[in-house]
């Protein structure tokens, strides 16, 4: 069994063997689910979660300048 304590505000620290099963690297979600007295914890692989959803041309590198941003920042 792996324990952690939590803190006097409410936080805990994820411990190392569940951050590694679940793939977890900082700056990742995590989902809480909550089933009468028990919570699962699973990571987020939701495209909003990353971002991506929110923004169609976060992969366009070439469209990422500061003169791109002044001309079609209005658009």
């Amino acid at each position: 069994m792996i324990t952690s304590k939590l803190t006097a505000k409410a936080q805990t620290t994820i411990p190392q063997p569940v951050r590694t099963a679940l793939g977890l690297r900082a700056g990742d979600e995590v989902i809480y689910q909550i089933d009468g007295d028990r919570v699962t914890l699973t990571r987020s692989r939701r495209p909003e979660a990353s971002g991506i959803a929110e923004d169609p041309f976060v992969t366009f590198e070439e469209w990422n300048s500061d003169a791109d941003r002044k001309a079609y920042g209005d658009l």
